[in-house]
């Protein structure tokens, strides 16, 4: 090996799964990316069940509305855990608590969802101001799609959410809202 060879290859940074790296990530940020993508899988699990409740109502636009929207949660947390290992890191997934799976109310279980959805909006700013704060530009690249539609699926589910309140629990009320969602 030549001596400028040599020289390259010590420059050259690895991050912890060995993978070479152009800038390391921050250990306060990386945890906050492993806590954002055990929401991204506990969301994922969590409409599936919300889809299995609907199904077992015959609320079919519900249902799928929900399924959909269990499997976005996932490609999210394909997109995450696919950047983290572009950034040479070791993926770690902690265990996920079962999901509910008992309503009250579609109310009760919209209303949940919208605060699901709020939370991993708040997640996703708090892994975005951690990244400008540290300089992490690439962190702050990748996030940019992500919270802008993050923003949108929140406002949606503020959308549905109202009109379920309006609709009072009607049954009729409920299966224009759910004959809307089906045609989604």
């Amino acid at each position: 090996m030549t001596e400028n060879n040599l020289q390259t290859k010590n420059l050259i940074n690895l991050g912890p799964s060995g993978r070479a790296i152009a800038q390391p990530m921050d250990a306060g940020l990386l945890d906050n990316f492993f806590e954002h993508l055990t929401m991204e899988r506990q969301a994922n699990v969590q409409y599936f069940s919300i889809y299995l409740w609907f199904q077992e109502r015959d609320l079919d636009g519900f249902a799928s509305y929900f399924l959909s929207e269990s499997q976005g949660e996932m490609e999210h947390a394909y997109k995450f855990a696919n950047y983290l290992i572009a950034r040479g890191q070791n993926v770690k997934l902690k265990e996920l608590p079962a999901p509910i799976q008992a309503w009250d109310s579609i109310e009760d279980l919209i209303s949940f969802s919208f605060k699901m959805e709020a939370d991993l909006t708040a997640s996703l700013q708090q892994l975005y101001s951690i990244s400008e704060r540290i300089s992490d530009t690439r962190s702050n690249v990748f996030l940019d799609p992500i919270v802008e539609a993050q923003t949108k699926s929140e406002d949606e589910f503020a959308h549905i959410l109202g009109k379920v309140k309006f609709a009072s629990n009607q049954p009729s009320a409920l299966l224009l809202i759910d004959n809307d969602l089906k045609k989604k």
